[in-house]
């Protein structure tokens, strides 16, 4: 067909673009006009636009809606997408928000053309917009998995304007909710008490969640939450949404809730202190938002974030599943040498055990590492702790058919370190301003804006396994936030970068090292769960979740935790009693061991410190666990009975086809307690399945439970009495 020859010159330079690139062999994205259904298999969202002006976002829910239902019903299909400053009506908020070059503040998107990509398992769609006066892109990006019910959405931002601009707001995405007894579930805590699940009605006015620790983000408050839309919300029904920025530094979450009919929901990056300074040409990628929809509860939204998270490379580790390990961290602390780590060697492999980590206190050369106010960035081997060095550790490992595993912290430099006497440049800090100090009163974060820090980060990890390819797993800690706000590498112009930089600094490190070591298995700690987030976890394999490793408190920590991730992301393990961070609690063997088998197991003690009790309880605990960790690992959760119902009991279950693994247990303990009934969830109704009783306590005989058999329809809707007499008491069970 002939070109219109009655086109403007803006239209003909278009014409002719397109020409050229056809003749090149590119088909350019063609304009858009009317509406686009992005699908995954039980979810959509339907966007829609007329060319030349903004994308709007009529619905996101199930796969029951059609545009004419929605304008039928009476909706208001008038939200922008992603609302920009200087168009939207200032009673709601922007997700963009830039200063041009000339001072002008506002933004006049309008859709230019619409590109769809398919994709291994997913279909792209990216909407180009522009402002239209002057020559700047914005792409809205959604990623719909064919596999799983998540859409991720972001943004990427461009300019031709000829002067540097400032990104002031750029959220990843926007989401609008209708009205309604609407709940919002977050995660809030502190370091040994991370991710307390906190649940609200959301009222009128403005709820912001945020996070401005500038290292680690999901100290305090996390970066996920759910929104139930039918009332308070219930584990295993009604209508979920749910929303995880997948993002590892600061951050802010909005709901903006007007006298209107709508909640508006906005994600993205915290732009306090943080207006991003963007050059000509080049292009900004706001993190990705990851969205789901469920009508099975909040239990039905964290199965989708764990099939995404397992199939999809959003977890390194896949469906693989972790070693059972022992960490020397709260057996030994600092008081590390070479007898005490093979003593420890030769006490996981007679457990059982697979992996030994000897964690901190195991480097320095002028300065030794005997507490945390010293020797960080020094990490070659102490050899009066080690006079045979990391070859007859490694050795002794093999010797012992155990793996071998060691701690490191990159990001962090002491003062009192030959580092830091070599590169004080290398830490962030502002010119002339006094320091400020943190962990052990010396401790600074190295500044990964540099390119000479990134080499260092990575050159620590490629020195260990080219020197020890052996090293099997390696324990990556964070235990600073970002106190001296300045970086040496970045001009003062740029300055607000610093926030945005560091991460993507901290992206350009991992990315080098799974380009080299996709094998290695490597452990994302930070001071506890510090780090617990989407933006990471495409590089390790598993989050360390808290510090705090009580087991009544780790039901709770572990609940809140699985919300989002799935268990073989999930660090948990078996700890010594009495037990210092929480005054002295002594909890039984036997419930310490049935906590820990519904994560990634470990131990975390001094193996010869043991009575015998806790040996042979410890014992049975890994031998049962090895059958059932493919079904905790990578099944479908359900959680039954959350210990925040104040029940006194906390109940939860994976679930494969045929097979499931059930845990119990017994949070409070009074006269006269009423057990509640444990009603399954997950299985054939139609099948009948055998309880078997797991990691029975030692000097007991099963339940009355075990090797009873259970149509799945009677274990779904009537439940079992599930035998809890005693403080502390817990129970696991396999059904097959």
């Amino acid at each position: 067909m002939c070109p219109n020859m009655n086109l403007n010159s803006n239209d003909m330079k278009k014409t002719i673009l397109n020409l050229f690139a056809i003749i090149a062999g590119v088909i350019p994205s063609m304009a858009w006009n009317g509406e686009v259904t992005i699908e995954t298999p039980n979810m959509q969202m339907i966007l829609t636009a007329a060319e030349g002006q903004d994308l709007h976002m009529a619905y996101f829910g199930d796969k029951t809606a059609t545009l004419q239902e929605l304008l039928n019903a009476g909706d208001n299909l008038n939200f922008p997408a992603l609302p920009a400053f200087g168009t939207v009506d200032m009673i709601h908020l922007p997700a963009i928000q830039v200063q041009h070059a000339n001072g002008d503040q506002n933004l006049e998107l309008s859709v230019e053309s619409l590109e769809v990509r398919d994709e291994a398992n997913a279909k792209t769609y990216v909407f180009t917009m522009q402002d239209k006066l002057l020559p700047l892109t914005v792409k809205v990006c959604y990623k719909a998995y064919q596999n799983v019910d998540i859409i991720e959405t972001w943004t990427e931002i461009s300019h031709q304007e000829k002067k540097a601009i400032t990104l002031k707001q750029y959220d990843s995405g926007h989401l609008t909710i209708r009205k309604g007894n609407v709940w919002l579930t977050h995660l809030h805590g502190d370091w040994a008490a991370e991710t307390t699940v906190t649940q609200e009605p959301l009222t009128s006015g403005l709820q912001v969640i945020r996070n401005s620790d500038g290292a680690r983000n999901a100290h305090l408050d996390a970066p996920e939450i759910m929104l139930s839309l039918d009332g308070e919300p219930q584990e295993n029904s009604g209508r979920t949404i749910g929303a995880a920025l997948c993002w590892s530094g600061n951050f802010q979450l909005r709901i903006n809730t007007t006298d209107k009919n709508y909640h508006h929901f906005y994600a993205g990056i915290d732009p306090q202190a943080a207006q991003y300074v963007l050059e000509p040409k080049q292009m900004f990628t706001t993190p990705h938002l990851a969205l789901t929809y469920s009508d099975q509860g909040m239990s039905g939204a964290s199965r989708n974030f764990h099939r995404w998270a397992r199939t999809c490379g959003m977890l390194h580790r896949g469906m693989n599943v972790g070693d059972i390990l022992l960490n020397s961290w709260e057996g030994l602390y600092f008081d590390i040498n070479e007898e005490r780590m093979i003593q420890m060697m030769d006490d996981i492999s007679k457990l059982g055990g697979e992996l030994f980590v000897m964690d901190d206190g195991w480097f320095g050369d002028k300065y030794q590492r005997n507490n945390d106010s010293s020797t960080l960035g020094d990490w070659v081997v102490d050899k009066k702790k080690l006079p045979n060095g990391l070859k007859a550790l490694v050795d002794a490992a093999r010797q012992r058919n155990i793996k071998f595993g060691i701690w490191i912290e990159p990001e962090a430099v002491n003062t009192k370190s030959e580092l830091f006497e070599k590169h004080p440049e290398w830490a962030l800090q502002t010119k002339g301003r006094e320091l400020k100090l943190g962990r052990g009163g010396t401790q600074l974060v190295l500044d990964m804006t540099n390119p000479a820090v990134q080499d260092f980060a990575f050159k620590i990890v490629d020195d260990l396994l080219t020197q020890y390819p052996e090293i099997a797993y390696i324990k990556w800690d964070a235990n600073a936030s970002i106190q001296n706000v300045g970086s040496l590498h970045l001009p003062m112009a740029k300055q607000s970068n610093l926030y945005v930089d560091y991460h993507l600094g901290l992206l350009k490190v991992l990315q080098r090292i799974r380009a080299k070591y996709p094998e290695v298995v490597i452990q994302d700690c930070a001071s506890g769960g510090g780090r617990a987030n989407y933006g990471l976890l495409p590089y390790f394999d598993e989050f360390w979740v808290s510090d705090n490793t009580d087991a009544l408190q780790r039901v709770y920590i572990q609940w809140g935790t699985s919300l989002f991730f799935p268990a073989n992301a999930m660090a948990a393990h078996i700890n010594h009693c009495p037990y210092w961070n929480t005054g002295g609690r002594v909890i039984p063997v036997k419930f310490r061991c049935d906590v820990a088998m519904s994560g990634r197991l470990g131990i975390e003690l001094q193996p010869k410190d043991m009575t015998d009790e806790e040996r042979q309880q410890v014992e049975t605990c890994f031998k049962d666990y090895k059958e059932l960790r493919p079904f905790v690992q990578t099944g479908d959760l359900y959680r039954l009975i959350s210990p925040y119902q104040k029940k006194g009991v906390a109940a939860l279950m994976y679930a494969n086809p045929g097979s499931a693994v059930l845990f119990v247990y017994k949070t409070a303990n009074y006269y006269n307690q009423p057990i509640p009934r444990i009603r399954l969830a997950g299985l054939n109704p139609n099948k009948t399945y055998t309880l078997t009783e797991k990691n029975v306590r030692i000097g007991q005989e099963p339940c009355k439970l075990s090797g009873k058999q259970f149509t799945g329809k009677f274990l779904m809707s009537v439940g079992i009495e599930v035998p809890l007499w005693e403080d502390y008491a817990s129970r696991v069970f396999i059904l097959n």
